[in-house]
């Protein structure tokens, strides 16, 4: 006695309906009620195919026998089932009408993809480069076609007919929870080969080992983190579409250039001469040219001064015609210490911009000495040997941490 018929009534069957009878019900009615056929029957279409999907397995039939819908829900591990267009694809071997699913739009599994980084340089990105990549995935054995062994040979495996799971029952409480496993018999394949009549190519496998080379071409002026993909260069195996490889380009850090969309930043070291009275410096760029660059007599450059080089930054990827720029921030390097003798002092004070006045308070000014912060430091450290620390002692070496950290004291400039 079955505690509810509706999905029989669906089917339009007996509860004591054989499975050839269900299958035959089945098929009836889902040819009259596919969308294809049928566009304003979908709803219909599922109720068919999920009574189907429970009444054709055995274990599911039991559980709905005994406890109705209610018992389905406590599938558990066992998970949602296939869905109507599957079922039917499953079913007649493709989608209706022959197709492959709904309105023939229904696409075979596909392999994973194969995911690669490649590494390059700025001068790759900036001027194009081809290089070569080595793939070692999985392909079809040609000696057995993907069939893993001889005509006639390769047989569903009757422990899970053909699933590559097994599903077993376990009752908790009130309610029935189906759990998968993947079948030890055939290991999940769903398939099982007689050892003398596998393959000798792939061992029953269906797939070989397979090293291809894939040519990688850089075009110019694409992005860091840009993706190459070639299509069906990666796993294949039976009635699957092959996977991709994709190439994703990592920049590599310049020495000299850091990118910023078309634009390309560097900073360059000059003498103080060049900053002060002109001069000319060259830039490496990364086509190998050497940029000429030239500052005008009586163009002042102060340190951190920043000037732009036009149309000389990156091509734009598939736009070559449209380029960025070259940023150049200076970095004025002075002379050492006490580099220039008397009389060439006094000649900078001829040439130089006079001195500014200072408004001094006689009664309130009080003259120091400035001296490096390194002869300071050892002379206190001489003076402190020679007496008992004292808390004002401890108070300034405290202070010089801060300041300086424990490397020294530092002179900031604003």
């Amino acid at each position: 006695m079955v505690k509810e018929t509706h999905l029989y009534d669906v089917l339009g069957v007996a509860p004591t309906a054989s499975e050839s009878e269900l299958k035959s019900a089945y098929r009836k009615l889902a040819l009259k009620f596919h969308p294809d056929k049928n566009p304003e029957a979908g709803d219909k279409f599922k109720e068919i195919s999920h009574a189907y999907e429970v009444l054709s397995d055995g274990n599911k039939r039991e559980v709905y026998d005994r406890y109705g819908e209610a018992g389905l829900q406590g599938e558990g591990a066992g998970g949602p089932g296939m869905s109507a267009e599957d079922l039917f694809a499953q079913f007649f071997g493709g989608g209706f009408f022959g197709g492959a699913g709904a309105g023939g739009r229904r696409q075979p599994k596909r392999c994973e993809d194969m995911q690669f980084a490649l590494t390059v340089t700025l001068e790759d990105l900036f001027k194009g480069k081809t290089t070569k990549l080595q793939v070692t995935r999985n392909i079809i054995c040609d000696k057995c076609e993907g069939k893993g062994g001889k005509d006639g040979a390769v047989r569903q495996c009757q422990g899970c007919e053909g699933r590559g799971i097994k599903v077993t029952l376990r009752q908790l409480g009130p309610m029935i929870q189906q759990v998968q496993q993947v079948c030890n018999e055939c290991s999940g394949e769903g398939e099982v080969i007689r050892e003398k009549d596998r393959c000798k190519q792939c061992s029953g496998k269906k797939v070989v080992k397979d090293k291809t080379t894939l040519e990688v071409h850089i075009e110019r002026g694409i992005q860091n983190g840009h993706k190459i993909r070639f299509s069906g260069e990666a796993d294949q195996a039976p009635n699957m579409q092959p996977g991709d490889v994709i190439i994703t380009i990592t920049e590599k850090e310049h020495a000299i250039f850091k990118r910023q969309g078309l634009d390309l930043f560097c900073t360059v070291k000059i003498e103080l001469l060049t900053a002060l009275a002109g001069g000319s410096f060259t830039i490496a760029h990364l086509d190998g040219r050497q940029l000429l660059c030239q500052v005008e007599p009586g163009e002042v450059i102060k340190p951190g001064d920043c000037r732009v080089i036009p149309g000389e930054g990156f091509p734009e990827h598939k736009r070559l015609h449209n380029r960025g720029d070259i940023f150049v921030q200076f970095d004025v390097e002075f002379p050492a210490p006490q580099w220039a003798p008397a009389d060439t002092v006094k000649m900078l004070e001829r040439v130089l911009p006079e001195r500014k006045a200072m408004q001094v308070d006689a009664a309130a000014t009080e003259p120091v000495s400035l001296q490096r912060p390194e002869g300071r430091r050892r002379a206190r450290a001489q003076d402190q040997r020679g007496h008992n620390h004292s808390t004002d002692g401890q108070w300034e070496d405290e202070q010089d941490d801060h300041a300086g950290g424990r490397g020294g004291v530092q002179c900031h400039q604003q």
